[in-house]
C-alpha cells in the first residue's frame, strides 16, 4: 500500500510535542536561582500574616519565613514592613519537604547591619540609630547590632540625665569594630563635631558680603551677640543693630531668638563674621533728609547726657544731638546741671546731614524763637487797636482796679449817709467849733511832744472836722426842719 505523501505531510511528528515542553522546562530550570545556605539575597514580600511571610526569591516557589525568623517588621530603610516591599533575606534551607526555601529576615538584617557598620567605620560615616536603654557607663544603641555608647561621648553636661535619651534616634560616629567580639563603640559627640564641621565648611564657603542669613541667637555680650548661621557664628555687634543709640543688646535680643541678618564682612582665614541687623530695616536717615529742614523746630525726648551735649530721639527713631552751647541761655552752662533726662524738649534744627547721619539742635535758639514770636504777636494787637487794658497789665491788676472802684463808692456813700443820721441842733455848734481847730493846733505847734501827733490824731476834735457840713448845708436843713 502506498502511502499518501500529502497525507503523510500533514500528520504530526511523533514525540515532537513532547520535545518542545523538555526544552521550555529546562530552560526555565536554568532560569531559576540555585540557593545555598547562608546565602544573602533580596525579594519581594508577597504576603504577610501572623505565621510569617511569603517571599519572591526568583525561584520555582515562593520561599517561606517563619514568625520567628522575621524580626523587625521593617525594612531596612526603616519603612514599615508590608506587601510590595523588597526586603534582604538569608537562606537557612534551599528545600523543605515541600520544595520551598526556607528563609530569614532577622539573620539577614544582622548580616547587613555588620557590612553597613564596618563600612561605616572604614568610611568615617556618620550613621542614625535609636538608643535602647540606659546601663552602666552609658547607653546601649540599636544599629541592627546591639552598640555601646559611653557616657563620656554622650552630649550632654549631666550624665543624671541619660535616662531622657532612651527612645530618641541620634547621630553616632563608630569609634571600634570587633565582628568575633561582637562588640561596637560608638560617640555621639564626635559625630556632632564632625557634622557640624561639614556644615561650618559649607556654610563659609557659601557666605558673601551683603548676603540676608536666617540664624538663631547664640550668646548676647556687653558689645553684642553671636548668631549660629548654621555650623558658624557671626558677631552682631551693638552699633549695627539698631539706627537709635542702643545702651546693651538685650535690650533688642533673646537667646534663642530666631533672626535675620545682613553679612557685612567675611574673613575666611580668621573665619569671623561681621554681621548687621539694621541694614536690612528701612534707613530712618532718608525720611529725616526729606521732612526736616534748618530752621525747623520739632519735638523729642533726651535720652542720656554727655559732657559734650544731650542726645534727642525722634519719633522717626533717630537721634539728634544739642551741643554743650545750646542747652541753655548761658553758653557756659555744663550739661549734667541741666534737669533734661526724659524729658520732652523742643529744640530747633541748627544743622542736618543726613547722608553722615547727624542732625544737631538748639534750645536757646528755640527759646528765643519763641520769644520773638509772642513779642511779634503782641505789637501786631497793639498796633490793630484791640489792646485792652486786662491784656497789658493782666487779668489780676484789672481785678485789683474793679475792687479799688467799688471801695471808694462805698465811701463816698458812707459820707452822704454821715450827716443825716446827726440831730439838727447840733450841727450850728459844729460848724461854730471848726474854725477854732486851727488855733489850737497852732498853739500846740510850737511845742510837740512824742504822744501829741497821736491824741491829736485819735482826739473827736481832730476828726470832727472832716465829718461836718458846711454852714450852708445846715442852714438849709434847719429852714427845711
Amino acid at each position: 500500500m502506498l502511502s499518501n505523501p500529502d497525507f503523510a505531510s500533514n500528520e504530526p511528528e511523533v514525540g515532537g510535542e513532547e520535545k518542545g515542553n523538555t526544552e521550555t522546562q529546562a530552560s526555565y530550570e536554568r532560569s531559576m536561582k540555585e540557593l545555598t545556605p547562608g546565602q544573602i539575597i533580596s525579594g519581594l514580600v508577597v504576603q504577610l500574616d501572623e505565621q510569617g511571610a511569603l517571599v519572591d526569591v526568583g525561584t520555582k516557589s515562593e520561599g517561606v519565613i517563619p514568625q520567628s525568623e522575621i524580626g523587625a517588621r521593617t525594612t531596612i530603610d526603616g519603612k514599615p514592613l508590608a506587601v510590595g516591599e523588597r526586603i534582604d533575606v538569608c537562606v537557612l534551607k534551599a528545600e523543605d519537604e515541600e520544595g520551598a526555601a526556607v528563609l530569614s529576615k532577622k539573620r539577614a538584617d544582622y548580616e547587613v547591619a555588620w557590612i553597613k557598620i564596618i563600612r561605616a567605620f572604614e568610611a568615617g560615616e556618620i550613621l542614625s540609630a535609636m538608643v535602647t536603654e540606659r546601663v552602666r557607663g552609658g547607653l546601649v544603641v540599636d544599629l541592627g547590632v546591639r552598640a555601646f555608647l559611653p557616657a563620656s561621648h554622650v552630649n550632654v553636661r549631666n550624665v543624671q540625665g541619660l535616662e531622657n535619651f532612651v527612645g530618641r534616634v541620634i547621630k553616632l560616629k563608630v569609634l571600634e569594630v570587633d565582628r568575633e567580639r561582637k562588640r561596637v563603640v560608638v560617640s555621639q559627640k564626635e559625630a556632632l563635631s564632625q557634622l557640624r564641621a561639614k556644615k561650618r565648611e559649607n556654610t563659609l564657603a557659601s557666605l558673601q558680603e551683603g548676603q540676608t542669613k536666617k540664624g538663631i541667637v547664640r550668646r548676647i555680650t556687653d558689645y553684642g551677640a553671636f548668631v549660629d548661621l548654621g555650623g558658624v557664628d557671626g558677631l552682631l555687634h551693638v552699633t549695627e543693630m539698631s539706627w537709635s543709640y542702643v545702651s546693651h543688646p538685650s535690650e533688642m535680643l533673646k537667646v534663642g531668638e530666631k533672626i535675620e541678618v545682613m553679612v557685612l564682612k567675611v574673613d575666611l582665614e580668621r573665619e569671623r563674621i561681621s554681621l548687621g541687623l539694621k541694614q536690612i530695616l528701612p534707613d530712618p536717615w532718608e525720611e529725616v533728609g526729606r521732612k526736616y529742614h534748618v530752621g525747623d523746630t520739632i519735638t523729642g525726648k533726651v535720652t542720656r547726657i554727655v559732657p559734650t551735649g544731650a542726645f534727642v530721639r525722634l519719633p522717626e527713631g533717630v537721634e539728634a544731638i544739642i551741643p554743650a552751647n545750646e542747652l541753655g541761655p548761658d553758653r557756659k552752662v555744663k550739661p549734667e546741671e541741666l534737669d533734661l533726662q526724659g524729658k520732652e524738649v523742643e529744640a530747633r534744627i541748627i544743622s542736618i546731614r543726613a547722608p553722615e547721619r547727624r542732625l544737631s539742635l538748639s534750645l536757646r535758639s528755640a527759646r528765643q524763637e519763641k520769644e520773638k514770636k509772642e513779642l511779634r504777636s503782641y505789637m501786631a494787637e497793639q498796633a490793630s487797636g484791640r489792646v485792652t487794658i486786662g491784656d497789658i497789665l493782666g487779668e489780676s491788676l484789672a481785678q485789683g482796679m474793679a475792687q479799688a472802684v467799688a471801695q471808694n463808692s462805698e465811701e463816698q456813700k458812707e459820707k452822704e449817709a454821715a450827716p443825716a443820721e446827726q440831730p439838727s441842733e447840733e450841727k450850728p455848734e459844729e460848724a461854730e467849733e471848726a474854725p477854732e481847730e486851727p488855733e489850737v493846733e497852732a498853739k500846740a505847734a510850737p511845742e510837740p511832744t512824742e504822744q501829741q501827733p497821736c491824741e491829736s490824731s485819735d482826739s473827736p476834735e481832730a476828726s470832727e472836722p472832716e465829718k461836718a457840713p458846711s454852714p450852708d448845708s445846715s442852714a438849709d436843713e434847719e429852714q427845711q426842719s
